[in-house]
């Protein structure tokens, strides 16, 4: 069954009214027949219908146990970090996203969680890597931003002979693309804001436990802190998740092009995208996923801040903001943007230094994406052209 038949088949028609979208519960409580008798709702942060539809069509796309929806992505990881007690140790991927970096590092190890950065993408560092103390080994694959792809299979397999937890955020491939869960993961996290979404109007997170007792643990975070995602914008990622397969389709294809494009362009020092060739670990995203997402990182050779701030302020159709993951294409400066509470000496160690772009490819045209991008290196080379939006763009700006 395609990925695009299961999310339309699994989203429920409701039972009640026929209603082909399901509908918003947008309700705080609801009215038992006596104490403690209800129809399987009490409080909407314990369990919402709206949500709970979501969450089951969560758990059937990674293939999980359990699917839990959060009010961010943030939120989702908060949750999965809070299995863990003082002295536990976490492995966790050096190419970290900022947010994650910032929670992990000023939040969790204040209350005694030991956090180690290693670079994951090498399998036979984390092997040595890995202590007694090591709880929950942490990757993102591709990472954010510099598109490094781990091999989640192996490292499962020495999470599991150490008796850790392997949680994988899967952000970047989305279930259409990758499903860690069964090449053998036990938790995989999302911001749902991005790919899940895919229309940039909303923020949320999800989690999905492969193993149902672990699911109910999670299931006990959640509603004993109460990170819910509200009725409406659960709604809201139903809604998205329709088109997933069919946005991730074309994003990937214009990616792929675009990739190509910049790695023969004679004022890029070196394109980031798992995808090519000359991507240190293209075979192993070839053999891991089923294809190679919209997310392309780039190195100016005017590897600086002020030309690459230049670059982006005379993009168009690329909007300059942060996230990924939508209908519209975006682009962002790491360094100021997604990654800033990283320190600039760890920042720079894994890669992302001050001339390091993130583009998110949406499901424009794709020669009208790479046109955009052409025009914005010409007035870097000061090619003389002049302000505003070039012609050939006004009709797709």
């Amino acid at each position: 069954m395609s990925t695009t038949t299961q999310i339309l088949s699994s989203i429920p028609v409701d039972a009640l009214t026929g209603a082909i979208s399901v509908p918003i519960y947008q309700t705080a409580t609801f009215v038992q027949e006596a104490p403690g008798v209800n129809k399987g709702y009490d409080y909407s942060r314990s369990g919402n219908p709206t949500r709970a539809a979501l969450e089951e069509v969560l758990a059937g796309l990674e293939g999980g146990a359990t699917g839990l929806a959060f009010a961010s992505g943030l939120a989702a990881i908060d949750t999965v970090l809070k299995l863990l007690k003082s002295g536990d140790e976490i492995l966790a991927v050096d190419d970290i996203y900022g947010g994650a970096y910032r929670l992990f590092t000023h939040v969790y190890e204040k209350f005694g969680i030991h956090i180690r950065y290693i670079d994951t993408s090498d399998v036979v560092l984390v092997q040595r890597s890995i202590t007694p103390a090591t709880r929950l080994i942490w990757l993102e694959s591709p990472t954010n931003p510099t598109l490094k792809v781990s091999d989640i299979k192996a490292i499962a397999s020495l999470a599991k002979a150490h008796g850790a937890w392997l949680c994988v955020d899967n952000t970047f491939t989305s279930p259409v693309l990758q499903k860690p869960l069964a090449l053998g993961a036990d938790i995989v996290v999302h911001s749902a804001t991005k790919y899940l979404g895919g229309h940039s109007d909303l923020i949320a997170g999800a989690i999905v436990a492969k193993d149902p007792e672990l699911g109910a643990r999670l299931k006990f975070l959640q509603n004993a802190a109460g990170n819910v995602l509200g009725p409406f914008d659960s709604w809201l990622v139903l809604r998205g998740l329709e088109t997933l397969p069919l946005r991730v389709r074309q994003q990937s294809q214009s990616a792929w092009a675009i990739a190509q494009y910049l790695e023969t362009h004679e004022a890029v020092a070196a394109v980031y995208y798992p995808g090519l060739t000359s991507h240190p670990n293209h075979e192993l995203a070839s053999r891991q996923q089923k294809g190679f997402g919209g997310v392309i990182s780039f190195r100016l050779k005017q590897d600086d801040q002020q030309s690459a701030t230049a670059f982006l302020k005379t993009l168009h159709l690329f909007h300059l903001a942060e996230s990924l993951g939508g209908v519209k294409s975006l682009c962002c400066l790491p360094c100021e943007m997604t990654h800033k509470s990283v320190p600039r000496e760890k920042r720079l160690l894994t890669g992302v230094t001050d001339g390091f772009i993130r583009l998110s490819v949406g499901i424009e045209e794709t020669e009208d994406l790479i046109a955009d991008l052409e025009q914005a290196f010409e007035r870097l080379a000061g090619n003389g052209i002049e302000a505003g939006i070039p012609e050939h763009l006004l009709a797709t700006a």
